[in-house]
């Protein structure tokens, strides 16, 4: 029998409710702590770089706050990769209309990238999921109503797998919650490298 420890605080450096809901239905109670990283002043060469500078400016800003102290803090962004660019979230609704005439009938990569920081012993660990996305062909009435939603003016890509633009996406290749905005096997993975169970996190 192992002793019995006190489970470990998690903290996610995001304001994603998606991924707060991700990480509570997989057994996990983080405290959500925003990081106000400005994302539009970070770059890199390639669009799965570029989710993984985010993630880990995220968690590194907060990691670095009095209130995530001893805590495991998770950081994540995500981008769509389509024809080489990273699209985060549209700047409006034009943008969005756009973007979903030209995605239609195609498939994209949702990047998502991961970083664990342990403040315990200032050890971080970091890595990028991808899953491929196959987009269906929404007529452009589906398409204006979508986006008079107001729902992709949200997300990475547009789009989201848990909600208005589900019956759009004709399938994937991956991991679903990396495109919901998690990597749960991910997750599991990274915090193994730091030493630490999921199980140990679980509520």
């Amino acid at each position: 029998m192992g002793r019995m420890t006190e489970s470990r605080r998690l903290v996610l450096a995001s304001a994603s409710p998606a991924r707060l809901n991700l990480l509570q239905q997989a057994g996990l109670a983080p405290h959500v702590i925003v990081s106000g990283v400005d994302e539009d002043a970070l770059s890199a060469d390639t669009p799965g770089e570029l989710a993984l500078v985010l993630a880990e400016a995220k968690a590194s800003v907060v990691a670095g706050l009095d209130e995530a102290r001893g805590a495991l803090v998770i950081g994540c962004d995500s981008v769509l990769e389509l024809d080489g660019e990273a699209l985060g979230k549209p700047d409006d609704a034009a943008d969005a209309l756009a973007r979903w005439k030209s995605m239609r009938g195609r498939s994209g990569v949702l990047r998502t990238g991961h970083c664990v920081i342990d403040t315990a012993t200032g050890r971080q660990v970091s890595a990028t999921a991808s899953t491929t996305v196959r987009f269906g062909e929404p007529t452009d009435a589906e398409v204006e109503a979508y986006v008079a939603s107001g729902e992709p003016l949200h997300v990475a890509g547009a789009f989201t797998l848990d909600g208005r633009s589900a019956p759009f996406v004709e399938g994937i290749d991956g991991d679903p919650g990396n495109v919901i905005g998690l990597s749960l096997p991910l997750l599991r993975a990274l915090l193994g490298e730091l030493g630490i169970s999921i199980t140990e996190l679980w509520t």
